[in-house]
């Protein structure tokens, strides 16, 4: 304060040169200025340091609105501002902060990290795609990356979703990612929900093989049998079944903290099916849970179904180990299909197309050569599989591999 007023005294004498007073005391010509403004305006008192503090601090909320968004964040991270801010809405009501309060706090207490820019995908080509417009019009399915827990125990959780809703069905942990195991997992949902007109998976297995015809699996045949629709994602592309990966990044916050046990894992996996569902507000069901919107359509219980084709198709019975019978020759189809009914479109000349309900298998040709030596091939996406010889092959006694070729 004496270094101001000794400041003020040498400024107000006449011909003072402020800006040479201001270098001589250190201190920029702007503060100089203010100064003595200052004591022009009120005299010594203008010269008295003020507090720095705002009137008013709308970054600055009550002590236990900012405890409760540190604690929705800490237990559950990967919840965002937009959602802890509607939890928080319903709880303090008028006092309740707004997103992008929610979003300065956990800025400035350091819960954010910062991540890459999104790269937007404008186009999707060759994708095939259904609209869901009510509940059970499309699942999605598929498996978490697994994890271990304490005590060493794979933890591989099987996820089924229905798309309209977000709604999920399940988060099982199945002992591995076999037929059998899903079959079981699909075949209790389907009697408590019914039968979906649609699902969407990708194409690892036990859902898709490949290497086989049509692509079907003895899973994937078993869906199709049922009447359901199979929708595949494109091969490398899990951004065509983005909702469900979405899901699986909330899901990975068990992963952060596993279980002792695998048993342990489940019930931990059970309760967070709970919170997601009847807790966690949705964006896109415009802040509602999924168990608000999922409402039980009319269900159909799941029986199997016979495949009917046109009167102008061959319809022929799939033997018991995958091969078909045509004109007297055996020829591979496919193991999945064994025991069921195939349909045969003529595409003119030797050309047949094969068809399992509306799952395209390829092409089948035959030739036939005065009914003494003939030989048939069946083609398909990924090329010829199989040769056979009119007569010569018996299919109870032929390799996987399909019939052998006799001369």
């Amino acid at each position: 304060m004496s270094q101001k007023t000794k400041f003020i005294e040498q400024a107000c004498s006449p011909g003072a040169n402020v800006a040479a007073i201001c270098r001589e005391y250190g201190i920029s010509r702007q503060t100089g200025h203010k100064w003595l403004k200052r004591y022009q305006d009120q005299g010594s008192v203008g010269l008295v340091e003020k507090s720095r503090r705002p009137r008013s601090s709308p970054l600055a909320k009550a002590e236990d609105v900012v405890a409760a968004i540190i604690e929705l964040r800490d237990r559950r991270p990967s919840w965002g501002p937009d959602k802890i801010s509607r939890i928080l809405d319903a709880r303090f009501k008028d006092d309740a902060p707004s997103k992008s309060t929610v979003a300065r706090v956990l800025r400035r207490l350091g819960k954010v990290k910062r991540r890459r820019t999104a790269v937007r995908i404008w186009s999707v080509n060759g994708r095939e795609h259904v609209e869901a417009k009510a509940p059970n019009d499309l699942w999605t399915i598929d498996f978490k990356g697994w994890w271990n827990a304490s005590n060493g125990q794979r933890c591989e959780p099987l996820t089924v979703r229905d798309a309209f809703s977000r709604y999920v069905f399940t988060a099982r942990l199945v002992n591995g990612a076999t037929s059998g195991s899903v079959k079981y997992v699909l075949a209790e949902l389907f009697r408590e929900h019914g039968v979906p007109r649609a699902i969407q998976c990708d194409n690892g297995a036990p859902w898709v093989s490949m290497s086989a015809r049509g692509g079907l699996t003895k899973l994937s045949a078993w869906i199709v049998t049922l009447g359901i629709r199979l929708i595949r994602s494109r091969p490398a592309c899990p951004q065509d079944n983005g909702g469900h990966e979405r899901m699986h990044r909330d899901l990975s916050e068990l992963q952060m903290k596993p279980a002792r046990t695998r048993s342990k894992q489940q019930v931990e996996c059970d309760r967070w099916l709970v919170d997601f569902n009847h807790v966690r507000p949705h964006a896109a069901l415009n802040g509602k849970t999924p168990a608000e919107v999922y409402r039980p359509t009319e269900r159909r219980p799941p029986m199997l179904m016979l495949p009917t084709y046109p009167m102008e198709w061959r319809t022929l019975r799939v033997g018991a180990r995958g091969f078909l019978r045509v004109d007297g020759d055996y020829l591979r189809l496919s193991g999945a299909l064994a025991g069921k009914l195939v349909g045969l479109r003529s595409e003119g000349g030797l050309r047949w197309r094969a068809f399992y309900f509306d799952v395209d298998l390829g092409t089948i040709e035959i030739a036939s050569l005065n009914g003494v030596v003939s030989t048939d091939r069946i083609s398909g996406v990924n090329g010829s599989e199989t040769v056979g010889v009119n007569g010569s092959v018996n299919p109870r006694r032929a390799s996987d591999n399909g019939p052998a070729v006799s001369t």
